[in-house]
């Protein structure tokens, strides 16, 4: 059973999801601590699973994917098998960036990136389409995104 988080623990989050790059010796400074307690603290919640891993966070227009797709898919059926081999034949396809089992109207809500119409066609072609339990979908193009963040850390 993981401990429940501190002020401290709250202080080295926050300071991990702005840059996880951070030496321990500026966590330590961030968090009021010294170096040794503080890196003991980071493995801990890393051990806890609090922490899942580091990751860079890539600029997707760069890389030419400017566009995010939002998509919503229904399945012909929502039996166990359907819904499995959906998500491992989207687990497969790097446009999709989130893939969500959700309930209500849609069983998935999919976010995806791609370098305009053109290939969001292609993809739906050649990729999502091939699937053969969708029963419907529907598309909505983001026009901005107003936030983007990774993680939740409770006040």
């Amino acid at each position: 059973m993981a401990k429940p988080l501190d002020q401290i623990d709250k202080k080295l989050l926050k300071a991990l999801v702005k840059d996880a790059r951070l030496t321990s010796n500026q966590l330590a400074e961030i968090a009021g601590l010294s170096a040794s307690p503080c890196w003991q603290r980071v493995k801990r919640l890393e051990k806890d699973g609090i922490i899942k891993g580091y990751t860079t966070v890539l600029d997707n227009r760069k890389l030419g994917a400017a566009e995010i797709i939002l998509l919503e898919i229904t399945l012909d059926k929502q039996i166990e098998g359907a819904i499995e081999n959906f998500a491992e034949e989207i687990k497969k396809m790097p446009e999709v960036l989130e893939a969500f089992l959700t309930s209500g109207k849609y069983d998935y809500f999919l976010k995806i990136a791609v370098n305009g119409t053109e290939e969001y066609q292609k993809f739906l072609m050649e990729k999502l389409y091939k699937i053969d339990s969708i029963r419907e979908t529907r598309s909505m193009f983001a026009l901005s995104c107003v936030k983007d963040t990774q993680s939740y850390i409770p006040n």
